[in-house]
C-alpha cells in the first residue's frame, strides 16, 4: 500500500528527530566526567537511519557533526547481518572514517519489531586515548601508534551482553579511568536515543516512517540546491597556508580550493594542496569533508535542516597522500586544527 505524504507530518518528524538528538546532547553533558565533554561540549550526538543516512545531529562542536555518518557506512559494510539489538559499536581509528584518534565515536543500532530502522549515536574527544603520550597530541609522533590506541569498528557489547574482553583491551592501554564513565555516558546517550526512536516509530508505523523521512530528505535537497544555483557556474579558487608541522620550524604548507559550481551541483577539489607532512599536522578525509561541509553551509540558509539530503549535490575530491587526507599509518591528530585553512580557501574562492 502506498503511503501519501502529509507535509506537515514530514516537519513534525524532522522536530521530532532534532528533539531527540538534542535529549541525547543533554543527557550526555549531564552524566559525563571529563570536563572536555560536559563543560567544552567537545561532542555530537546524531540519529541516522538503516543505511547510515543523517536523519539529525546536534552541533555542539560543530567540526564534529558531520564525522558520524560515514562510520556509521563503515559499520554496516563490515558487519552487514550481524548486527542485533543490544549491540553496542566503539571507534575511532582514522583509517576507517574516523577524524581523530581522540574522538571516540559509540553506535547502538535501533530495531522495531525485529527489523533495523536506524542508529543513535554519540562521539566525543576524550582525555586519553593511548599512545606515548597522555591526552594525544603527540608533536613528535610520525606514526599513528605513537598518538593512540587504534579501535577499529568492534562491538563492545554484543546482543546486551558486555563483551569484557574487548573492554579491559581497550582500557587497559588508556591511562585515565575517567574515559571509561565518559564511554558509558555516551551509550547511555545512545541508549536513549533508541528508545525514542523506537518510540516515534512505534507511533506512527515503519511504513510512515520511511516515506516521511525520503520526503524529508528530498526536501532537504531541494532547499540546498536553490542555494546552489544562486552561484554562477564556474570555477573558483582560493588558498590558506598551515605554518609548521611540527618538526621544521619555517616549513609551510598550502590548502588550495577549486571549487566547480554546475547548475545545482557543487564540487570542492582540494588536489592541488601540499603533500602530508612528517609529522602529527594532517588531515583525515572524515575531518576534511566535515570542514568543507561547515563552511559552505555558513553561506546558505541557516534554516536547512541537518540530514542525509543537505549532502546529495556536495561532492569532495580530497585526495590520499595530501595534508588533507593523509595516508596509513601517518599521525594526524593535529588534524582537526587544519579546519580553519579549509575554511580560509572556501570563503576566499566563494566570497565577494
Amino acid at each position: 500500500m502506498e503511503i501519501k505524504t502529509d507535509k506537515i507530518l514530514v516537519s513534525i518528524f524532522q522536530r521530532a528527530f532534532r528533539a531527540i538528538t538534542d535529549e541525547m546532547s543533554i543527557s550526555l553533558t549531564k552524566t559525563t566526567r571529563s570536563p572536555i565533554l560536559c563543560e567544552a561540549k567537545d561532542f555530537v550526538t546524531g540519529l541516522y537511519d538503516a543505511q547510515g543516512c543523517m536523519l539529525e545531529q546536534t552541533e555542539n562542536l560543530p567540526i564534529l557533526s558531520f564525522s558520524l555518518g560515514p562510520v556509521c557506512k563503515v559499520i554496516l559494510e563490515q558487519y552487514g547481518d550481524d548486527i542485533h539489538e543490544g549491540d553496542v559499536i566503539i571507534h575511532n581509528d582514522v583509517f576507517s572514517m574516523g577524524n581523530q584518534n581522540n574522538d571516540v565515536a559509540i553506535f547502538k543500532p535501533v530495531f522495531h519489531e525485529g527489523v533495523l530502522v536506524g542508529w543513535a549515536a554519540a562521539k566525543g574527544h576524550q582525555a586519553d586515548i593511548g599512545g606515548a603520550v597522555q591526552g594525544g597530541y603527540n608533536p613528535s609522533a610520525t606514526e599513528v601508534w605513537q598518538e593512540a590506541i587504534r579501535i577499529p569498528a568492534v562491538k563492545l557489547y554484543e546482543k546486551g551482553v558486555l563483551r569484557k574482553d574487548v573492554w579491559n583491551l581497550i582500557f587497559a592501554n588508556i591511562r585515565l579511568q575517567m574515559v571509561q564513565e565518559d564511554i558509558k555516558a555516551q551509550m547511555g546517550a545512545c541508549t536513549l536515543g533508541e528508545r525514542r526512536l523506537q518510540a516515534l516509530v512505534a507511533k506512527y508505523g515503519l511504513a510512515v516512517f520511511e516515506t516521511h523521512k525520503q520526503a524529508l530528505f528530498d526536501a532537504t535537497e531541494a532547499m540546498i540546491r536553490a542555494e546552489i544555483q544562486r552561484i554562477p557556474d564556474g570555477t573558483y579558487s582560493g588558498s590558506s597556508r598551515v605554518y609548521y608541522d611540527g618538526k621544521h620550524k619555517g616549513s609551510q604548507f598550502v590548502i588550495r580550493a577549486d571549487i566547480k559550481v554546475e547548475g545545482e551541483e557543487i564540487y570542492f577539489d582540494f588536489s592541488n594542496s601540499s603533500p602530508q607532512t612528517k609529522g602529527f599536522v594532517n588531515g583525515t578525509y572524515t575531518s576534511s569533508c566535515s570542514a568543507i561541509t561547515l563552511t559552505f553551509l555558513q553561506m546558505v540558509d541557516p534554516a536547512i535542516p541537518h540530514n542525509e539530503g543537505m549532502l546529495r549535490p556536495l561532492h569532495y575530491i580530497v585526495p590520499e597522500g595530501t595534508i588533507l587526507n593523509a595516508s596509513y599509518p601517518a599521525a594526524t591528530t593535529f588534524g582537526n586544527h587544519l579546519c580553519p585553512q579549509v575554511a580560509d580557501s572556501i570563503f576566499k574562492a566563494l566570497g565577494p
